[in-house]
């Protein structure tokens, strides 16, 4: 009897325990299944503004667009996580995945300008501020010898291009355009545009590209432009890809320029151009410019003449000799005008060494009747001509002048100045002699 008093409570005690027991076990379930519910959906694409909107406001929904486009690609997904994962890594911080970012270009020059670098900068605050998510930043730059990129997979790359006018259409636009590319690949993963008013984006270059006597759009700039504008699905440009690098060391040393750092500016052209793929028109600008702002004459027309050569080579050599207005002599600045005479030596002894034929193309800014601008086009062409076959006689018979007027105006503005000089460039085309 004793025993068997004792035997019940111990039973009553044993049932509650486990009773107790398996609410405890539900309510972890409970816990872990709540812990392991998939993340809410990303955001769907958003909707494109109905009419065009304000320069800082387009760039915000293109950055935003494109973003959220790869918020629901599958690299960009979290990966599934066990029941036992989802709580013990609940306070884990994520990996973010790195997005590099190459300086937008106006793809109408391939210059970087005031407008172009407003958009870099909103570009990596709207990124950071709306998509913590992404690591987004530019292209790190390296001055070690043969050394490049290396774990980076994805790449931004963005232009600014003007718009022209469409039929009732008067107002001023320009389109952004930024994608997004496997650099693994080689494949646009997403892409997003925006259209902006004119009022708010300053079309004026930065200093190196007032600056650099040669139009630097080339092969490179040409593919980065193209990337940038390339639709989702379609290939990158395989050479602009593969010479980040040199890019970022030219976009470096353009900034070390504009503030001023030539003997900085000096040393990053000069570890871009040591590289295979660095023997770029934009590299020979950057060496030309800081060794003329430092005093390196020679070093200087060394660098111009690496410019006509690979000018003449690609048959795409412009130049920006700059005219008093309606006039065929130069403007009187010297500062501007000074270099004139080493770049007509330099470019007769060039185009003598290729024994090729040369036209010269005249051009002239959009200022004044298009007959006016045809004989001022033509009349500068044959007196920069003529200064040639001065210094070298034996091109007479191998040039030939042609005007432009601004049937072929780059810019467009008619403004007579820095901001326009491209229009009153000379180009100079090798052809077959006749």
């Amino acid at each position: 009897m004793k025993s068997s008093l004792f035997a019940q409570p111990v039973r009553r005690d044993r049932g509650l325990f486990w009773r107790s027991r398996r609410a405890w076990i539900a309510a972890v379930v409970l816990v872990l299944v709540a812990c392991a519910a998939p993340p809410p959906p990303p955001p769907q694409r958003l909707q494109a503004p109905s009419a065009t909107v304000a320069f800082d406001a387009a760039i915000n929904f293109a950055v935003d667009d494109l973003l959220s486009q790869a918020q629901r690609l599958p690299d960009f997904q979290p990966p599934e996580k066990s029941l036992v994962e989802s709580v013990l890594q609940k306070d884990k911080p994520v990996a973010r995945s790195k997005f590099v970012v190459d300086v937008a270009l106006d793809s109408q020059t391939g210059q970087q300008t005031v407008g172009t670098r407003f958009l870099d900068s909103r570009l990596l605050l709207r990124a950071k501020a709306r998509f913590p998510q992404f690591e987004v930043v530019p292209i790190p730059v390296s001055l070690q010898p043969g050394k490049g990129l290396t774990n980076e997979r994805y790449l931004l790359a963005a232009t600014l291009t003007p718009l022209t006018s469409q039929g009732a259409e008067t107002q001023a636009r320009y389109r952004i355009n930024i994608s997004l590319t496997d650099l693994r690949s080689g494949f646009v993963l997403a892409q997003a545009a925006a259209n902006a008013t004119a009022a708010d984006v300053d079309a004026t270059p930065t200093n190196f590209y007032q600056d650099s006597p040669s139009l630097v759009r080339d092969r490179i700039v040409d593919g980065q432009i193209r990337t940038a504008q390339a639709k989702t699905g379609s290939e990158a440009d395989a050479i602009y890809v593969s010479s980040l690098t040199v890019s970022a060391l030219i976009s470096e040393g353009a900034r070390l320029y504009d503030a001023g750092q030539f003997d900085e500016s000096l040393r990053v052209y000069e570890t871009a151009v040591a590289r295979p793929d660095g023997k770029q028109l934009r590299v020979f600008n950057g060496l030309y410019l800081t060794n003329k702002q430092l005093g390196r004459a020679e070093a200087a027309e060394q660098a111009f003449g690496r410019i006509v050569a690979l000018g003449l080579s690609a048959n795409s050599l412009s130049f920006k000799f700059l005219f008093k207005p309606a006039s065929t002599d130069f403007l009187a600045d010297p500062t501007i005008t000074g270099p004139y005479e080493m770049w007509l030596r330099v470019l007769a002894r060039e185009m003598a060494n290729t024994q090729h034929c040369v036209t010269v193309l005249g051009h002239s800014s959009r200022t004044g009747s298009e007959p006016v601008n045809e004989r001022l086009s033509l009349m500068r062409a044959t007196g920069i001509q003529r200064k040639l076959e001065l210094l070298v006689p034996t091109l007479a018979g191998r040039l030939q002048s042609v005007g432009m007027g601004f049937r072929e105006n780059l810019i467009g503005s008619g403004t007579d100045d820095l901001r326009d000089a491209l229009d009153r460039r000379v180009e100079f085309r090798v052809r077959n002699c006749d």
